[in-house]
């Protein structure tokens, strides 16, 4: 960036200060949206597309069109009483922690890289240092390679084995379009080479450490329909030329194994075992996994052996030299953990090392020359730590430092002592603690810096379960000020996501929790389509059995209001990306029970996504509207084809970004669209297309506060908090 970094956030205070708010009274009425008469006729059904045109983001009167509504937002939103406040507020705790540190990775010498960022960076800053008391040094501030309006952000960052040299990815204004350069540790050079195109790269060193494997989409612009189909894994060579780097693994080398345009090839080396692993990928979390010793490497063609294929339902695996250990939910939807031979492998007839249990589920495990070290989540909500010896006797409960709603879990691997678990809870800070079996004992290295917020000081969990529309009992979190009146008034933001198996576990955020610091109830639907409760819990939230999800939410917020906790005018949802489907169908089927829907870089139009460079890959998850049976699913669960003309829809926020590569921005602009034309209420519906960001991923710590400003304000303003009703002048 031309502008340092403590100079930006000065200027940013002083203006935040000083500027009068701009007047609600001169913003003007939504622009009308370019339309067309589409009707496609999809499994039998017309299905009308009436802004079908706002796909063309190439067109001068469609990107007029988007910037035109993104500058009207803009206009709205930095007028909301409160908002400025909030951004003060997020910075002020900014700057009670020196340093913020994440997306560390140790080598097996000891050896840490991790991205650091302080109160006046932007973004994070690559550090190095030789054991966790060892001296720090800065290794790469991604700021140098900023210029004309690009920043660029560390990405993803993997060291060879013996942390001499580095594979850097960096990414511009969010697009995680990534550039991957190498550097040489010791002495800070980085070699010449640049390879593009680098979205899914996932670098992992040979044992030379000077060689590793990426992957490499095709050349061709970010929303180009094709672009990420046909992925290819490479070789690179240190201080080659990247166009010499030699194909190992793709559709064309390996057309026998049935990899589709679509798919995502890898190619890693694992320490442990000694071996090559390459594997066909999605967001379908069954592995297709073939292997092959590392010294064939330089053969023409690697002589891959099938490991493991999706019927064995394997969702991730680790190593020693002669077994593997295969986590599965394959017989026991809250998942088990097998043992084959790593030689001769025989899933079918693997051994059971951790049984499923009847009350939780098994949420990681990790491999250390002590054991298996092992979690249990309780309803998504509350975590558990266990140990077990390879010898196979009974597992042992470890007593933690901490009430545990997050652990994670993280070793050097099945030859070494080490185990670190990083814990978090819904108003606890993130620690790292170091555990010592033979002592019992947690040490703290926790690298981030300590803050206090005596603002949530007073804060309460409640843990509740709520029956959905079919008697299934919902988890749902509620986190607030002690003594809160259940009078009805209070403003309460529901977040859910629901998709991919993903689970809403218990994370600190104090900048999210300023919503309580207002008076207000945070809520987290753990709804079905998530991993709360296990493999079966996704399984009853996807494709045909998508409706679970919204009607999982719209049942928390019944269950609020009934239990006098709000009213339905006190109740703003909020999700992003695959959550929009959640909350845009909510609001569609029970739009009087919601003052305000924030969907933020949503999938919301999820029947053409395939018609988006990232629609295809997702089809294991939504569907294809080549299947009869999941095209009707598909346009069930959009909430674009939802929208009905002079239904009073509450408040909206809907935001894109313009670089987004996981959700093209002209999904929630048809949405913003229509229902701007659609809506009889006269509650405002705002659309926001950020230029300079994508999917929120590697944005600017600017950008990260806000967005959650919008977010917060626009959702406090609608639920009546009265620090945030603007004054029309």
């Amino acid at each position: 960036m031309p502008i340092g970094r403590l100079s930006l956030f000065a200027c940013l205070a002083a203006i935040l200060t000083a500027a009068p708010l701009p007047s609600f009274a001169d913003v003007q009425a939504p622009i009308a949206a370019p339309t067309a008469e589409v009707v496609d006729t999809l499994c039998g059904e017309e299905v009308a597309d009436p802004y079908r045109p706002l796909e063309n983001l190439k067109e001068p009167q469609v990107q007029a069109w988007y910037r035109q509504e993104s500058d009207r937002a803009r206009t709205l939103l930095d007028a909301i009483p409160g908002r400025n406040g909030l951004i003060r507020k997020m910075q002020e705790f900014d700057k009670r922690r020196p340093a913020k540190v994440y997306s560390l990775v140790i080598t097996e010498n000891d050896h840490y890289f991790y991205l650091k960022q302080t109160p006046s960076d932007e973004t994070g800053k690559l550090f190095f240092r030789k054991g966790f008391r060892g001296k720090e040094r800065k290794l790469l501030d991604p700021a140098t390679f900023s210029e004309g309006g690009v920043n660029f952000v560390v990405s993803q960052v993997a060291p060879n084995i013996d942390g001499s040299k580095i594979v850097v990815s960096l990414s511009p204004n969010g697009s995680e379009d990534s550039v991957l350069l190498v550097m040489e540790v010791s002495t800070g050079k980085i070699y010449p080479e640049r390879i593009n195109r680098c979205w899914f790269a996932s670098p992992s060193w040979l044992p030379d450490g000077k060689s590793f494997f990426y992957n490499r989409l095709n050349p061709g612009a970010l929303h180009d329909k094709d672009r990420e189909k046909d992925s290819r894994i490479f070789l690179h060579v240190t201080g080659t030329d990247p166009s010499s780097d030699r194909e190992i693994f793709s559709r064309t080398t390996n057309p026998e194994m049935g990899i589709r345009p679509e798919d995502i090839p890898a190619v890693f080396f694992d320490r442990n075992s000694n071996h090559l692993y390459a594997s066909i990928e999605s967001v379908d979390p069954k592995i297709n996994a073939w292997y092959a010793p590392v010294n064939t490497v330089s053969e023409k063609i690697i002589p891959w052996k099938r490991l493991i294929s999706p019927k064995d339902e394997v969702y991730s695996f680790g190593t020693t030299k002669t077994d593997i250990y295969l986590f599965t939910p394959k017989n026991a939807p809250r998942f088990k953990v097998l043992k084959t031979s790593l030689e001769h492998p025989d899933i079918d007839h693997a051994r059971t090392v951790i049984d499923q249990q009847p009350d939780a589920s098994i949420s990681g495990f990790v491999l250390t020359s002590d054991g298996i070290f092992y979690t249990l989540s309780i309803n998504g909500v509350k975590e558990e730590l266990y140990h077990i010896g390879y010898n196979g006797k009974s597992a042992e409960k470890i007593a933690l430092p901490v009430d545990a709603g997050t652990i994670h879990l993280s070793s050097k691997g099945f030859d070494k002592k080490e185990i670190w678990t990083l814990m978090a809870g819904w108003s606890q800070d993130y620690r790292r603690y170091r555990y010592e079996l033979k002592h019992n004992r947690f040490i703290d290295e926790t690298l981030s810096s300590p803050a206090k917020y005596p603002e949530y000081a007073k804060l309460n969990v409640e843990e509740v379960m709520v029956p959905s529309h079919d008697g299934v009992m919902i988890p749902l979190s509620l986190i607030h000020n002690r003594g809160i009146a259940k009078d009805g008034h209070n403003p309460v933001l529901i977040y859910g996501y629901g998709a991919y198996g993903n689970s809403m576990t218990p994370f600190f955020s104090p900048s999210l929790l300023l919503w309580t610091n207002k008076g207000g109830i945070l809520a987290v639907a753990h709804v079905r389509g998530g991993g709360e409760l296990g493999d079966a819990w996704h399984k009853a939230g996807m494709k045909t059995s998508k409706p679970n999800t919204w009607k999982d939410l719209i049942a928390c917020a019944e269950y609020l209001v009934s239990e006098k906790y709000t009213s339905p005018r006190h109740i703003a949802i909020n999700s992003a990306s695959a959550g929009g489907i959640l909350v845009g169908r909510a609001m569609t089927e029970r739009p009087d029970l919601f003052a305000a829907v924030i969907p933020q870089v949503g999938a919301l139009n999820p029947v053409r996504g395939e018609e988006s460079p990232n629609g295809p890959v997702n089809v294991p998850e939504f569907g294809t509207v080549k299947n009869p049976v999941e095209c009707k699913a598909l346009i069930e669960m959009d909430p674009y084809l939802h929208l009905r003309k002079g239904v009073a829809y509450p408040a909206a926020l809907v935001t894109a970004g313009m670089n987004d590569p996981r959700v093209i921005a002209w999904q929630p602009g048809k949405f913003a669209a229509r229902l701007q034309a659609s809506t009889a209420s006269k509650n405002p519906v705002l659309f926001f297309t950020d230029y300079k960001a994508g999917h929120g991923i590697g944005d600017t710590k600017t950008k990260q506060f806000e967005a959650i400003a919008d977010m917060l304000s626009f959702g406090l303003w609608q639920t009546g908090q009265p620090e945030f009703q603007p004054t029309e002048r």
